[in-house]
């Protein structure tokens, strides 16, 4: 089994675990139990310490878990709709590849799509926010 295959199931089966109310449920504990412990402690350093390197850790490794499986989910997504475009007769495939265009070769398609969907939408952006709550 190659390594990307490893990884790729290891991360899909750890953001399964991770994302799960029984992982929050034991990271909340484990939050409380380092608080309940701080008296003990006398507040100390190292009880301090605990805490910022484990959540640290916990982090770091997290984020390459996450990034992993948001770019599989995003990657799969792509072609799932690229498959869409080209099976619809009048679609344009040019639109297959929009993920790789500039800010500046997307703005004219927003604003068509803005248009075709009526208002366009975005246009509350421009407005401070006190104004936007009075719109609603």
């Amino acid at each position: 089994m190659a390594v990307h295959d490893l990884f790729r199931r290891a991360a899909h089966t750890v953001s399964q675990a991770i994302g799960s109310p029984y992982a929050f449920a034991l990271a909340f504990l484990a939050i409380v139990a380092w608080a309940l412990a701080g008296p003990y402690f006398h507040y100390s350093e190292d009880w301090q310490l605990v805490i910022n390197t484990g959540t640290t850790i916990i982090t770091f490794l997290v984020v390459f878990i996450v990034q992993n499986t948001q770019n599989r989910d995003s990657k799969a997504l792509h072609l799932k709709l690229d498959e869409v475009i080209r099976a619809v007769d009048h679609a344009r495939t040019r639109l297959v590849e929009l993920e790789n265009w500039t800010d500046e070769e997307l703005k004219p398609l927003e604003r068509e799509f803005e248009q075709l969907g009526g208002k366009p939408r975005r246009q509350h952006h421009h407005r401070k926010p006190s104004q936007r709550r009075h719109e609603r």
